[in-house]
């Protein structure tokens, strides 16, 4: 098993934009990024103005006053102090305050010199009660409830029962409510201004919101007439699942884009779809829609001509769309072309515009690039829970010689030992498409109870056989040898020798996103031999299996390009709610020693399987689990079983919780495989989640220790867990 992965913090001098969309336009991250330290500079200098003095505070402390007018004070501090700026400030600290519910706030100013005062009235705080509806029939109090103080929650903890009456929230939930409403299909709805009732002798704020539902809309019949091609019940198959939502303005939007794109799929790359509902026409609240469609010629992929590129050779890309040639026109096709011409990181800009052929149904690939730097510098820094500190070195060229092929260099030192690894892939392989990958590398390791030095190279050859499966061989050559041990030779087996295999591994992901919310399953089983024939000194056969499924709770959101934790019109406990995964996995691994005697421990050492640690089971610590010699040093095993589950819920921000149960064993001898002696683990943890993964601190209990062996354990590390 491998040790626990430490959180890396890359440092890239040669930063990539891989994108779409024009160069000039940073990503979100860097314009968050970039506005976060304009605001930290204004806090920074509000903080030490000494342009305002505030009169009557009660509620809040200077600084959070300044704070909250940084932007204000920053620019009476480098354009000096005017009536205009006054009461601009004035007015933004009234609006501060009534975001925390003092409804009655006051603030006046005065000018005396460069100075300016501000005089604070700030009354009650008041609270938000009894929020009632009037006239809501099909939906219910609690859910229109939800929108309306949805605004006001957000800013405060879920915990916190009494919210603080904000005028300006309760509009705008209000406005939720309108638009909710509107998406059940009640096109006629109005939702009155809210009514507020200020209770005597208390700073409570009832509100009452009068509601005139009106009349439902559902989708009627749906017609078809132009060229269409298909028989309408295959037409209506495309769209049958907004049929049986109520009836939208959006919804009806929607009809043409998924039928130009279930034609376009189909080679229709001139299709034009057109939707027209009136509820005025409805019959019992059921509108019918009309859709005219005019399908044009099948077209066929033609040429392609590459401009833009500079070092990288264009036929690297023209390459990529010649098995297109003479095809049916596909959308998704050229979608994922796209998307493989990305993921090699060889371009800042990749825009593919296909151009109708006068007189042919032929689409012309205009292909315009713009190339991402290819060489990279960078360094890591980090720390695992078992591997302990980490610093790493890495040089890269991603277009070496202009062939698009990528050599890496790179060096990793941490506090048990030191890796060097020169790799040099080349993603199209003879022009086809398979990928290729040829690595050499040297480590040293320090293990509990012995040490090692390795040197050795690794051969892939693999292909994507569909966009989720993908198998592949491999040729490894390595030797190793144990240059220090505290166990006993008996239990180490050779330690010197060579050991060269071949391999076949193969993978079914059908994961949405593997590095960051992964929903779906993936399944990978790896078979490797080790022979005398290939050069070997040992002989065996091993495999390995896992199979994972994560589970994403929460039905889509509706919104077109908004997730449902973004979705408004979505209550706050359902966005929560649609951002918690349940995990399951299950992995295990043989390996067989093919010499004419096999008992436990024949194997070397370092080809053994180990189980414990921040991917296994939790309660142990890396390593740690299954048989050990009398001085503690664990020995490792020829089978394992790994089995774990996990659920993750949102606490704040990117900050996330997680509850665990792992299970596994570790067994000497591959002769007997099975479920004895079956480890447990039971934890919890926090992650914080990055674009590549997420960063994890777990603790496992062991609910059965056994003796000389731990209560639990703590892990630190990166990545997700299984």
């Amino acid at each position: 098993m491998k040790p626990a992965l430490a959180f890396v913090l890359w440092m890239a001098f040669a930063s990539q934009l891989r994108g779409q969309g024009a160069v000039s336009q940073p990503k979100r991250e860097e314009r968050d990024k970039a506005r976060q330290q304009v605001e930290n500079q204004q806090t920074k200098a509000a903080l030490h103005s000494t342009a305002i003095d505030f009169r009557g505070e009660k509620a809040f402390s200077e600084k959070d006053l300044k704070s909250a007018l940084k932007e204000q004070i920053t620019t009476i501090d480098q354009y000096g102090l005017s009536p205009a700026r006054a009461d601009d400030i004035a007015f933004f600290l009234e609006l501060f305050y009534r975001k925390h519910g003092y409804a009655k706030i006051n603030v006046h100013y005065s000018i005396d010199g460069d100075r300016l005062r501000l005089d604070i009235d700030e009354g009650p705080q008041y609270t938000l009660g009894e929020v009632q509806f009037a006239g809501n029939s099909h939906e219910p109090n609690d859910r229109l409830f939800d929108y309306v103080v949805g605004p006001t929650r957000e800013r405060y903890s879920k915990l916190q029962k009494k919210l603080p009456f904000v005028a300006s929230d309760v509009q705008e939930g209000v406005d939720l409510v309108q638009r909710f409403y509107l998406a059940e299909g009640f096109l006629e709805v109005t939702v009155a201004p809210p009514e507020y009732h200020y209770r005597d002798q208390t700073a409570v704020v009832d509100v009452t919101i009068a509601i005139t539902e009106n009349q439902q809309y559902f989708f009627g019949d749906l017609s078809f007439t132009g060229n269409t091609v298909y028989d309408p019940e295959t037409l209506r198959g495309q769209v049958v699942d907004l049929l049986k939502q109520p009836y939208t303005e959006a919804r009806v939007a929607d009809i043409p884009r998924r039928l130009e794109a279930y034609f376009k799929q189909r080679g229709y790359y001139e299709v034009k779809v057109e939707a027209t509902g009136n509820p005025e026409t409805a019959v019992g609240g059921h509108v019918p829609v009309q859709v005219a469609i005019s399908a044009g010629p099948i077209y066929r992929f033609g040429d392609t001509i590459v401009t833009g590129l500079q070092r990288l050779r264009p036929s690297y890309v023209k390459r990529r769309f010649d098995s297109l040639k003479g095809k049916t026109y596909s959308p998704d096709v050229l979608d994922e072309k796209f998307r493989i011409l990305m993921r090699t990181g060889l371009f800042n800009l990749l825009q593919i515009k296909p151009v109708p052929i006068e007189g042919e149904d032929l689409l012309l690939l205009q292909i315009s690039a713009e190339e991402a730097k290819s060489k990279e510098f960078g360094f890591s820094l980090g720390y695992g829970s078992y591997v302990g500190g980490i610093i790493g070195f890495q040089y890269r060229d991603r277009d070496l010689f202009g062939y698009g092929r990528p050599l890496t260099t790179s060096v990793e030192i941490n506090q048990r030992g030191y890796k060097g690894e020169i790799l040099w892939e080349d993603p199209f392989f003879f022009d086809t498409e398979f990928a290729f990958k040829a690595r050499v590398s040297a480590l040293t390791f320090d293990f509990d109870g012995y040490s090692k030095f390795e040197l050795g190279g690794r051969l892939e050859l693999s292909r994507k056989i569909t966009k989720q499966y993908e198998a592949g061989l491999s040729f490894s050559g390595r030797h190793v040898e144990v240059t220090s041990a505290d166990i006993k030779d008996i239990f180490l087996g050779q330690t010197s020798y060579y050991v060269n295999t071949i391999g076949f591994t193969h993978t079914l992901d059908l994961r949405k996103s593997p590095l960051v919310s992964p929903r779906g399953l993936v399944v990978n089983n790896t078979v490797d031999v080790a022979t005398s024939g290939l050069g070997s000194d040992i002989e065996f056969v091993r495999a390995t299996g896992r199979a994972s499924y994560y589970i994403g709770f929460g039905e889509e959101s509706q919104a077109p390009g908004v997730t449902l934790a973004e979705d408004p019109n979505r209550s706050a406990f359902e966005r929560w709610y649609s951002q918690t995964l349940l995990a399951f996995g299950a992995r295990g691994g043989v390996i067989h020693n093919l010499g004419s005697e096999s008992t436990p421990f024949d194997l070397p050492i370092d080809e053994r399987f180990f189980n414990g640690g921040s991917t296994t089971v939790r309660s142990f610590s890396e390593r740690d689990l299954g048989p050990h010699d009398r001085r503690g040093h664990p020995l490792g095993g020829e089978f394992f079983t790994v089995f774990n589950a996990e659920y993750t819920f949102p606490i704040y921000g990117e900050l996330q919780g997680a509850l665990f149960v792992d299970a596994g064993n570790l067994l000497p001898s591959s002769d007997d495989p099975g479920f004895n002696d079956m480890r447990y683990a039971i934890g919890a943890g926090l992650r914080y989640k990055l674009p590549i993964g997420p960063i994890r601190l777990d603790y496992g209990v062991n609910p059965d220790p056994h003796t000389h062996e731990s209560d639990g354990a703590f892990h630190f590390s990166f990545g997700f867990a299984f």
